[in-house]
């Protein structure tokens, strides 16, 4: 395993670093790296002390500046200490401002200004946590996304992540023999998703959440016939229906997570 120091230095969060980071480093499996999170670095006196971090704990540098001057110090200063300094936006940077004929603003944490996108996000972000496993079914038609499915197929994880894109969701969750609500059959500008996973997978996540919850592990909930059956109904209602159907088993919930955005923008408009 070949260890190493990883600075992210940004003049935000440094979650657009931490993205980035995640999305390479899985695809190495024999490096690990100790990583050093800079946030909010706006003068110049605060890139001193990145450097000299980086100088007792030598690695790469990744950053994220839009200020000329702070970026030149901190590449001259990576160029002395002979470390790599790359400014991980740049090619997109400059790839759209020769695309588009215009000049980035040059403005950090841009992306996280009180604008009326950000209180759609929160608005998206309430309306799911109130509208969570089947609760206020009476205001589903206010839902941009409704996820129906079986239980331990991440419904919940999943509108989280949709809300934190700006999407109303809502999750109803699928019982064997038990009523969905009327409400559910009648909405037309909603979109309606269902969500299945292998009956092994579901056993599996099953007997882990009754462990955890220090439960009797040997009920209809696990039994392997039981939950073939149970999957097989919840196919059957979201076929008749018409609504599209994940296989989650296979799936994280960021992939599941596009998948359904995919299908929210591919609807027909009005």
């Amino acid at each position: 395993m070949t260890q190493f120091h990883l600075h992210l230095v940004s003049d935000a969060t440094g979650e657009t670093l931490n993205a980035i980071t995640k999305a390479v480093l899985v695809q190495f499996d024999e490096a690990e790296a100790t990583e050093h999170l800079w946030a909010l670095m706006r003068n110049e006196n605060q890139i001193e002390k990145v450097l000299n971090a980086v100088e007792r704990s030598p690695g790469i540098v990744l950053f994220t500046l839009v200020d000329p001057a702070l970026r030149k110090v901190l590449e001259d200063g990576c160029r002395q200490i002979n470390v790599p300094c790359i400014p991980v936006l740049d090619p997109v940077m400059v790839a759209l401002s020769s695309y588009l004929g215009a000049e980035s603003r040059g403005r950090p944490g841009m992306q996280h200004v009180m604008d009326a996108e950000y209180f759609s996000r929160i608005e998206a972000m309430n309306f799911t946590m109130s509208h969570d496993d089947g609760q206020l079914t009476e205001q589903l038609e206010q839902a941009d996304v409704v996820l129906v499915g079986v239980s331990r197929t991440s419904k919940t994880p999943t509108c989280i992540y949709l809300a934190n894109r700006g999407i109303k969701a809502a999750n109803i969750p699928f019982v064997p023999q038990a009523e969905l609500p009327p409400v559910l059959f009648d909405l037309d500008d909603t979109l309606i998703v269902g969500l299945t996973a292998s009956p092994d997978r579901l056993i599996q996540i099953r007997r882990n959440r009754l462990l955890s919850l220090n439960q009797v592990a040997e009920t209809d909930y696990v039994d392997l016939d039981a939950v073939r059956a149970e999957v097989v109904e919840a196919r059957r209602l979201f076929a008749k229906m018409g609504w599209p159907t994940i296989d989650v088993s296979r799936r994280s919930i960021e992939e599941t997570a596009a998948a359904i955005i995919t299908l929210f923008q591919q609807r027909p408009e009005e």
